[in-house]
């Protein structure tokens, strides 16, 4: 009986302390079930901003595709409004460097005027018909034919080429083509020398022989029909049984009529 004494001591002395027990589990099970449930609403608000998310995106997404397409469609308008002519034509001036004779006769400048008509069949391909006239002095120097009154004579050349053009880069303002153009040539190298030889003056003598020509062509809008151009060029021809390469440019207006 008296090894019973203590533990009848203790459990008289810890029952008044089990109701405190109980009220602080319970306090702490009803405080954990409140923030179980804001984290909870917190989780589903976080996903429906997810999901409104990607809808706000593609709202904005949409507009910015109309409105490129809108700059798309104008840019093709005022394209198509600028080439879509069956005919160009353009009075141009041009600049040549030339070699009048054989080595190491010296090279002169020309001074040209060309002219040309087109046809295109599609806003990018078109076929050219192009007449052009040069006209330079060249030096021949002193010698014993010349007498020292035929120095500088007068020379000129003509020429009817035909080829296509071909428009690779295409902008409402402004275009870039390709154009490639063989023909006739006709040199005048007699016409100021007064009767004697050019052959004599070390000049080529007057020939008819073919003409060829490379060039890039640019174009600058200044309307729908009407154009500023720059062409630079090689230049070929065959004057005395061989090749001159001359290098130049043409510049002028053009002018675009009739719709394809």
């Amino acid at each position: 009986m008296q090894a019973f004494r203590p533990l009848t001591l203790l459990l008289a002395l810890s029952l008044p302390a089990i109701p405190a027990v109980l009220a602080q589990s319970s306090s702490s099970s009803s405080s954990s079930a409140p923030q179980d449930q804001s984290q909870s609403t917190g989780h589903s608000s976080d996903a429906s901003q997810a999901q409104q998310q990607p809808a706000l995106t593609q709202g904005q997404i949409t507009v910015q595709e109309r409105i490129r397409q809108r700059r798309q469609q104008r840019r093709a308008t005022a394209i198509h409004d600028a080439y879509d002519h069956r005919w160009e034509t353009y009075m141009d001036m041009g600049y040549l460097r030339f070699r009048p004779g054989p080595s190491p006769m010296q090279r002169l400048t020309y001074y040209a005027w060309e002219t040309a008509l087109t046809r295109f069949s599609t806003e990018r391909l078109g076929y050219i018909f192009d007449g052009r006239g040069y006209f330079g002095t060249a030096y021949v120097g002193l010698n014993p034919y010349s007498q020292g009154q035929f120095t500088r004579p007068a020379i000129s050349q003509y020429d009817v080429l035909g080829g296509p053009i071909y428009r690779f880069y295409l902008q409402p303002k402004y275009s870039i083509s390709g154009r490639a153009m063989a023909g006739w040539a006709h040199g005048n190298f007699s016409g100021d020398t007064n009767g004697i030889s050019p052959k004599l003056l070390g000049l080529y003598s007057d020939a008819d022989t073919f003409a060829a020509s490379a060039a890039v062509i640019a174009e600058y809008n200044l309307t729908s029909n009407v154009g500023f151009k720059l062409a630079p060029e090689y230049f070929f021809t065959g004057f005395g049984s061989t090749v001159q390469a001359s290098r130049g440019f043409t510049i002028g207006m053009v002018y675009r009529f009739g719709k394809q």
